[in-house]
């Protein structure tokens, strides 16, 4: 399951294992962050999968380098249909894009509010109504030459 986690970098499973992984797989990316030839021995004999190990020290753990732990994240995802167990996915934190973008702050805009009352503002706005009725004319027909 760790090489699977390393090679698709987001699995589901269920929490309880989820956890269990978090435990085995967090120590292995730490051995990653220097890459000499004993941590390369010591991950090796953890997952016994070539091509994990050179995913794990070649892309992953150029992206970890600076980040001091935490390299998973678990988000639940609700109960599986046929046995009701906790369903959840397990993710390396640095590929997951739609967490990573930053938020963009947008700049509250303000509504301005007249001076006048309520009252006030409807007594002008119907005086402007009956000002503006009588002066709108109906438009000639044209006669067809």
């Amino acid at each position: 399951m760790a090489c699977s986690l390393i090679k698709h970098k987001r699995i589901t499973t269920t929490v309880a294992k989820a956890k269990a992984l978090k435990k085995f797989v967090e120590p292995l990316l730490t051995k990653a962050k220097d890459d000499t030839t004993n941590s390369r021995r010591v991950v090796f004999s953890n997952l016994q999968d070539k091509f994990a190990v050179t995913e794990l020290f070649k892309e992953i753990s150029v992206k970890i380098a600076d980040r001091p732990g935490g390299y998973t994240r678990i988000i639940k995802t609700g109960n599986r249909l046929g046995d009701n167990a906790e369903m959840c996915f397990i993710e390396l934190v640095d590929y997951n894009e739609n967490m990573a973008k930053e938020k963009v702050v947008k700049k509250a805009t303000r509504t301005r509010r007249s001076k006048k009352s309520g009252a006030a503002a409807e007594t002008t706005a119907v005086a402007s109504e009956t000002t503006a009725a009588p002066v709108a004319e109906e438009p000639k027909a044209e006669s067809a030459e």
